[in-house]
């Protein structure tokens, strides 16, 4: 069952880096993000260690092989399966090496039922989202494999409170019909909100760890993750228009992972400035100001690979300073 009270730190990472190298990503997070640290996650390695690839190396009894179109199911496990789940178990291992001792809260990532089931074909060339009976046995296998993988990072950190973040950048164009047809001719059916958030409450339910839906794309659905059980919404603050759907998470004691810095090289300006802006969004959205270190954890706007090294460091070093503006004086 999952903890009915989870903790949070004021900053966090949404999840990936650049680079290769696992125990120097892991030292960076630590280094960086000391009371929220996150397991990274390096898609520079090549295959097996991007968005799906990772989610993949999870599944229990379901496998994947790399086509040139992308990742396919298959019958049986091969080669890129196998370096998808050796580059996972390196992770594992750099987590030991640099967190073992770490007590707190500590955040994983894993790709959300329906981006996974977006971003792999069956094989018969067809995505996996249009099927029903493929969405149920995906979504089925990775909350297995959540369950396995939050036994092991557990096992690594025993002082670790694990907090589960779902990747779902695929649910808005799911809900809209926005997703090609793998031919690219075409835009595959829109499915309903009712099925979409059945469907991710299932897993939500099955993870036994504090879950956060992560989606930093325009039209974010927060009410549905909500509706679906996360205890934390993560999003990228420029993009998030609807202020109701936020206020009435906050009011439903939903914490909010709040992108507010670039996923790329940019000039980030000083932290404070960084703070009086989320303090401003905070007014308007007209909660009392000394409940919002409280209720917020400052994050980039998304993942960090795409960044310079020296960028990604700034910008967690950025993120953490900036969330001490937010104290109540």
């Amino acid at each position: 069952m999952r903890s009915a009270l989870p903790v949070w730190g004021p900053a966090t990472g949404v999840g990936s880096l650049p680079g290769t190298d696992p125990v120097e990503a892991m030292r960076l997070v630590v280094g960086e993000l000391p009371d929220l640290p996150h397991l990274p996650e390096l898609p520079g390695r090549g295959a097996g260690s991007d968005l799906i690839g990772r989610a993949a190396a999870l599944l229990v009894d379901l496998y994947v092989d790399l086509t040139p179109a992308g990742w396919r199911l298959v019958a049986r496990p091969g080669a890129d399966l196998r370096r998808a789940r050796e580059a996972l178990a390196r992770d594992l291992d750099a987590l030991y090496e640099v967190a073992e001792r770490y007590v707190g809260p500590l955040k994983i990532q894993v790709t959300g039922p329906w981006t996974l089931a977006a971003g792999l074909e069956r094989s018969r060339g067809d995505r996996a989202v249009v099927d029903a009976g493929a969405r149920r046995d995906l979504a089925q296998s990775l909350a297995e494999g959540i369950g396995a993988h939050v036994a092991a990072v557990s096992a690594r950190v025993p002082g670790a409170s694990v907090l589960v973040q779902l990747d779902e950048p695929s649910v808005p164009a799911v809900l809209q019909g926005g997703l090609p047809t793998v031919s690219g001719f075409g835009k595959l059916s829109a499915i309903e909100s009712n099925v979409v958030e059945e469907q991710l409450a299932g897993l939500v339910r099955q993870v036994s760890a504090p879950v956060v839906v992560h989606c930093c794309v325009q039209r974010a659905p927060l009410d549905l993750f909500r509706a679906a059980g996360a205890q934390g919404l993560s999003f990228d603050l420029g993009l998030v228009q609807d202020l109701d759907a936020v206020g009435t998470a906050i009011e439903a004691g939903t914490h909010l992972l709040v992108g507010v810095v670039p996923g790329t090289d940019t000039d980030l300006g000083r932290p404070k400035a960084t703070a009086s802006r989320v303090q401003a969004w905070w007014r308007e959205l007209g909660f009392p100001a000394e409940e919002l270190a409280g209720a917020v954890t400052l994050t980039p706007s998304c993942g960090l690979a795409g960044a310079s090294q020296g960028y990604a460091r700034t910008a967690m070093a950025h993120v953490r300073e900036a969330a001490k503006y937010l104290l109540p004086e």
